[in-house]
This record gives C-alpha cells, sequence and structure tokens, in this order.
C-alpha cells in the first residue's frame, strides 16, 4: 500500500515485491539510511539504486546466485519485528485477503484492526 497526505494507492495483489520497491521507497517519509529485505528484494537494479540514493540495503541473495552477495547479517535479523507486525495484522481475515474494493476502506479497517491488536 502506498500513500502520501491526501491519496492512498493500492498495488495489485499479484505484483511482484521487488517490482513495487522504488514506488514505496520514493514515498517513504523522511530520510532512510538502511533497508532490510528479504531475498524477494534480490535484485542488482535495486541495490544499485539504494545506493545511488544514500540507502544501505541489508538483503542476502538469493541461493542460486553465482556470485556470493555480503550483507549486514546482525541487521537483517532485526527484520523480523516488521514480518511479525505483518503476521499480527494478517490475522484479520479482512486485511488478509483485501475484501474492501475502496483504498480508503482498506486504509481505514487496516487502522482499526492494528489499534485493536497492538492495544491489546
Amino acid at each position: 500500500m502506498l500513500g502520501r497526505p491526501g491519496v492512498l494507492l493500492l498495488t495489485p495483489g499479484n505484483a511482484s515485491d521487488v517490482t513495487t520497491a522504488p514506488a514505496v521507497l520514493a514515498e517513504a517519509p523522511g530520510r532512510i539510511q538502511r533497508l532490510a529485505a528479504d531475498k524477494g528484494y534480490d535484485a542488482d537494479w535495486l541495490r544499485a539504486d539504494l545506493r545511488k540514493s544514500g540507502i544501505t540495503p541489508a538483503i542476502p541473495g538469493k541461493r542460486g546466485r553465482k556470485r556470493k552477495i555480503r550483507h549486514d547479517k546482525s541487521r537483517y535479523r532485526e527484520r523480523w519485528r516488521i514480518e511479525a507486525t505483518f503476521n499480527r495484522l494478517k490475522d484479520f481475515r479482512r486485511i488478509a485477503t483485501r475484501y474492501d474494493k475502496l483504498a480508503r476502506n482498506y486504509a481505514s479497517a487496516l487502522a482499526l484492526a492494528a489499534v485493536i491488536a497492538f492495544w491489546c
């Protein structure tokens, strides 16, 4: 889900994460110093774009890579916090399956699920 004040865009469920990464990073508020991502984001062009923007990637290489990729393993281990947050939100069926057709309704349901999931 992408968004900026007043505008909310949803990416298709079948869109690859690595192809939508530049758009998501462009909409991120503030300055990003590091990006910890899983092997699904292993692309040379993405790493080059990140470095050009001054962002340090912590992305492990896929197993089938001919040339091994070095990454900061200690920073990559902290990625579980983000995964745990998304998994907790996906406990809500409406969020996981994107029942809502309108982006504003989905954003409202997501906000409500976040309040319920992290307040209780």
